[in-house]
């Protein structure tokens, strides 16, 4: 045995990655199979496995790499993965290092926007009870989308002429491209810091899913979810649908068509407050009608007529108002008069007096109470004796008890 022909693993590993470096067909390769056993580490780097029926292959997507993916791989997708084939030296092991990966059978564009629509669902963004309601009379009208564009020519044509009292701010931003997402997320959370309008209509002119993509990133979402003030949200034409759309207070099918939401029609107005003053008129023409009739009604009454007459009937029923009271005040007093003559006969026969009258007499002890029985005195005790016409002052020199 040949001592050069002695090689170590990380050489034999050395040479076979530098074979499949140099290979063509091993560094711009495209592999097609399902995901599984795809985990994203602390270090932003996605590892993962394709399978199909017979085989597997081990891969990694390093996190710069990632960043480009515009949907969340899962395990059981189909996609297609680019990349190119090479040995990790230290495992010795041959893998997948992928560039760009991709659902199969349909656009990752789709895939990320059914991802984040359920996503999105699930947590509670497109709940009705959390949409506002759109103010009938804004005042000011805050226009988030490009200055350039269109569509912002368009919303300022007919809002003007559909609601010229709203005073209508553009808020400039980009709506496509990188960074466009962020941009219109900014815009609507510094309306909302400022309160600079009382409506927000966010959106742009018609173009491919690409070109509305901003109106699909997650940030916008949660931008317009968060806003305290209402938001229209107009993108693309009727058929294009966003996730601006779900998380909108309300939905244009255009950006036309989202100021003709946001405001109501002058014409219409002036229709409308025209049959308020026809009707308010013909109300205050009965109404005076009404107290017309009933004036003259009170006019043709006897006390408007005469009013002399009507002083008169009124002196007449006073004074048989007069006479009645008098003849009741008279009749009481005389029934008041023969009670006090029967009350008054009634003590008079109960009096005392009287009965001092008939030869009786009442004896007071010495402390002015009176005497009844021979028990409660004694000889020598003071009495003295009530009589009709004045007392005498006497003292017991003897008693007699007599039983009763």
């Amino acid at each position: 045995m040949k001592q050069e022909n002695i090689l170590t693993p990380t050489q034999v590993n050395q040479y076979i990655k530098g074979l499949m470096d140099r290979d063509r067909l091993l560094t711009g390769l495209l592999v097609q199979g399902e995901l599984s056993n795809y985990k994203i580490y602390p270090s932003g780097h996605h590892y993962f496995s394709l399978k199909d029926r017979e085989g597997t292959l081990r891969g990694v997507m390093f996190r710069g790499d990632a960043a480009s993916l515009r949907f969340r791989p899962e395990n059981g997708m189909q996609v297609i993965a680019g990349g190119r084939i090479s040995v990790f030296p230290r495992d010795g092991q041959y893998q997948l290092y992928c560039a760009r990966m991709m659902p199969a059978g349909a656009g990752d564009l789709h895939v990320a926007f059914e991802q984040l629509k359920q996503r999105l669902f699930q947590e509670g963004l497109f709940q009705q009870e959390h949409k506002k309601q759109i103010p009938s009379y804004p005042e000011k009208i805050a226009l988030v989308t490009s200055p350039a564009g269109a569509a912002v020519r368009d919303m300022l044509r007919i809002l003007g002429a559909r609601f010229p009292l709203a005073q209508v701010y553009i808020l400039p931003v980009r709506v496509q491209g990188e960074g466009a997402a962020e941009e219109i997320a900014a815009a609507l959370a510094w309306a909302n810091h400022n309160r600079v309008a009382d409506l927000l209509i966010t959106g742009r002119g018609g173009g491919s899913m690409e070109d509305l993509w901003a109106f699909n990133e997650e940030v916008v979402a949660r931008a317009i979810y968060a806003s305290q003030i209402p938001v229209i949200s107009a993108v693309g034409h009727e058929p294009d649908v966003t996730i601006s759309d779900f998380v909108a207070d309300l939905r244009a099918a255009t950006p036309s068509n989202a100021a003709e939401l946001a405001v109501p029609d002058q014409t219409e107005l002036y229709g409308a407050l025209h049959a308020l003053a026809v009707r308010l008129e013909h109300g205050i023409g009965g109404t005076l009608q009404r107290h017309q009739r009933q004036l003259d009604r009170l006019g043709q009454t006897r006390c408007m007529a005469s009013p002399l007459n009507y002083l008169q009937d009124k002196r007449v029923l006073l004074d048989y108002q007069s006479h009645r009271l008098s003849h009741a005040a008279e009749g009481g007093l005389s029934r008041r008069r023969e009670q006090f003559i029967g009350l008054s006969a009634a003590l008079d026969a109960m009096s005392p007096l009287k009965v001092l009258g008939r030869g009786y007499s009442v004896a007071r002890q010495s402390n002015g109470a009176v005497l009844t029985l021979i028990r409660d005195i004694s000889v020598g005790d003071s009495l003295t004796l009530r009589l009709l016409d004045g007392s005498l002052d006497c003292r017991v020199e003897n008693t007699h008890r007599e039983d009763l």
